[in-house]
This record gives structure tokens, C-alpha cells and sequence, in this order.
């Protein structure tokens, strides 16, 4: 009887170490508050002893937390109403500010992420929104860090996800841009214009220089008609021949007006 009254307080020690026993994962740690006070260090990863009810433990894991930020209305710097939505990726770098610093920090977390990304975007006009997400990515990420970082939370990126135009928005966008493609075809149409003016402007300083490359040029278009299999056959005739048969026959008018005066 007496060793059996020993041992019970035995066993009542050793079930007691046994339940004091926790193990930590290689990702957490544990935040221990002894008597209602925090201990200056997080405890683990591995083995560690938590001796309840004097001690309590809080386990925090410090991987990267993927949230994402509900679609929040966006007025821009140019008065356009969009709907916007984003990822924001964290860990906890402090698990002692972690805890201590803010009840929740992932509902912390949250709500500034959905408050800085209204006041952010809210100062961009559209055509940046759409265009420049790289630079608003980081604007979004430092600002964030710099709400986060008193809590212990190290915000490692801010990608913004989608980003919902209104209808009347998404023609106007579209008419924006079949104007400025066909702009660009104009201007390639005209600079093409000039550039054969300019190889034309060569060519017939050329041939002035050699006039008999334009009877080449003759024959090479009687070649290139022969070759496409038609029965017409074309004679270029020169404007030179032209121009000289007119100044022949105002020529031989002018002489004949003379003869008939000598007569007269």
C-alpha cells in the first residue's frame, strides 16, 4: 500500500513532463509568456517545454501568407471608376512583435492591404493603372511594409491582379486605339511615299545621266509583260519623241508662214 501511494505522485510528475512536451515544426515558433510576461526569445524549432498553466505558448509559422485583396472600387486621378483586385505575399519575420504588437495580424494584414491599395491607385490616373503595374507593384509593396513592419510582418510582394473597366470605358479605350494604329499605318504610308520620291528623284538623275538606260528599262518591261503569258504587247512611246515632233511641226508652220509673206 505505501509503495502504491508513491507512485501515484509519480506518475502525476511524469504524465505532467510528458504534456509539457511540444514539438516545433522547422517553419514555427513558439512565443511563450510566463506568468502573463513574454520571455525575450521565441522558442524552437524542435523540442521545447512549456510548463502549464505557468507557461502558455502561441505558435506562429513564419512561411510566406498569400492574401488576397477583394476587389475594392477605385476612383483614379482622371475621375474613372474601376474595380481592382490584388495578391499581397508575407511572412512573419518578429514572432514576438507578431503577437504582442496587434490582436490579429493577418486580419491587420488584410485590412491595410485593402485601405493602401484604394489610396494608392486612387492617386494614378487610368492609362498609368493599366500601363505602369511593375511601378505601382513596388509603390504598393513599400507602402504596405512600411504599415506592416512595426507588427513584425516583412511584405515581400504586391502583384495587382485584375483590374474591371465599365463598359462605356472598354469602346472608348477601343476607339482610342484603332485611331492611333491607324495613325501609325498614315505616317508609314507617307514615310514610304517619300522614301520611293527620293529612290525615284536618284533613278531619273541617272538616266539623265545615261539616256539610254531608259530604252533598258523599255526592254525589261517588254520582258516582264512577255513572261505573265498575255497576247498584248505594249510599246512605250518617250514624251521626248512627242516633244519633238511638236517642235518639228511648229517649226515647219513658222517657215511656211514666212515663205507665204515673201510671196505676198
Amino acid at each position: 500500500m505505501p509503495d502504491f501511494a508513491l507512485l501515484i505522485p509519480i506518475l502525476i510528475v511524469a504524465v505532467y513532463l510528458i504534456r509539457s512536451i511540444k514539438i516545433l515544426a522547422e517553419y514555427e515558433r513558439g512565443v511563450v509568456f510566463r506568468l502573463g510576461r513574454i520571455l525575450s526569445q521565441p522558442k524552437g524549432p524542435g523540442v521545447i517545454l512549456v510548463f502549464a498553466p505557468v507557461d502558455r505558448m502561441v505558435r506562429i509559422s513564419l512561411r510566406v501568407e498569400t492574401m488576397e485583396v477583394p476587389s475594392q472600387d477605385v476612383v483614379t486621378k482622371d475621375n474613372v471608376t474601376v474595380k481592382v483586385n490584388a495578391v499581397v505575399y508575407f511572412r512573419v519575420v518578429e514572432p514576438t512583435k507578431a503577437v504582442v504588437e496587434v490582436a490579429n495580424f493577418l486580419y491587420a494584414t488584410s485590412q491595410v492591404s485593402q485601405t493602401t491599395l484604394r489610396s494608392v491607385l486612387g492617386e494614378v490616373e487610368l492609362d498609368e493603372l493599366l500601363g505602369q503595374r511593375e511601378k505601382l507593384n513596388v509603390r504598393l509593396q513599400s507602402v504596405l511594409d512600411q504599415h506592416t513592419g512595426p507588427w513584425g510582418i516583412k511584405v515581400s510582394m504586391v502583384e495587382v491582379k485584375q483590374v474591371d473597366l465599365p463598359e462605356q470605358m472598354i469602346r472608348a479605350i477601343a476607339r482610342q486605339a484603332e485611331a492611333e494604329r491607324e495613325r501609325r499605318a498614315k505616317i508609314i504610308h507617307a514615310e514610304g511615299e517619300y522614301l520611293a520620291a527620293e529612290k525615284l528623284g536618284m533613278a531619273a538623275q541617272v538616266i539623265q545621266r545615261q539616256p539610254a538606260a531608259i530604252q533598258l528599262r523599255y526592254l525589261q518591261t517588254l520582258v516582264e509583260i512577255g513572261t505573265e503569258k498575255n497576247t498584248t504587247i505594249v510599246f512605250p512611246l518617250p514624251i521626248d519623241i512627242i516633244s519633238s515632233l511638236s517642235r518639228s511641226l511648229i517649226a515647219d508652220s513658222a517657215k511656211r508662214e514666212d515663205e507665204a509673206k515673201g510671196n505676198a
